[in-house]
């Protein structure tokens, strides 16, 4: 079921689910980056660690809110201009859904092959696979090659945003802002 656009905008949902996306992703990093102020096997290094797991699964929970809430209320059409701007943004797009998608499955799998808890908010979840050390470090390379893509692809994303506003000056951040319902 689609609901029947009534603006530019994207809707009051995919906005909140956006923002608090930006927000959570935010916090992964942070924490992660932040842990290296404390000695390994600090509590406050611990704690940090903690809540890069707990915020990077939470991540992947949100992403499939917002592909529902995508489903329910579709982007605004897109705004004019040349072909190659509109395939470099669904690109960009296509790959920052699929990092909200793999990064935290890579996360629950190193845990998971080192074979750690995996902690959610209280919650233990199960683990996605056996002990295996080779694994982890496998998965562990790939999750921090797809941490520094992250970075660039975030970097990418907001810079092209405020490229628009700024300099072509077209309605593009207001998208983003302003809801429809």
């Amino acid at each position: 079921m689609t609901i029947e656009k009534k603006s530019d905008s994207y809707s009051r949902p995919s906005i909140i689910l956006h923002w608090l996306t930006v927000l959570v992703i935010a916090a992964v990093y942070a924490a992660i980056e932040l842990r290296e102020f404390w000695p390994k096997g600090s509590v406050s290094r611990e704690a940090l660690k903690n809540w890069h797991f707990m915020l990077g699964l939470s991540v992947f929970g949100l992403v499939w809110l917002r592909i529902m809430a995508r489903l329910i209320w579709p982007a605004p059409a897109p705004l004019e201009g040349p072909g190659w701007r509109k395939l470099i943004a669904n690109a960009t797009h296509f790959a920052l859904y699929l990092l909200m998608i793999g990064m935290p499955i890579a996360g629950w799998l190193i845990l998971s092959a080192e074979g750690k808890p995996i902690p959610f908010f209280g919650l233990e979840l199960p683990p996605l696979a056996a002990p295996n050390h080779a694994l982890a470090e496998e998965v562990e390379d790939l999750h921090g090659l797809g941490g520094t893509i992250g970075y660039w692809l975030i970097g990418f994303h907001a810079a092209a945003a405020l490229f628009r506003h700024y300099v072509l000056k077209d309605s593009l951040l207001f998208r983003m802002r302003y809801a429809r319902i």
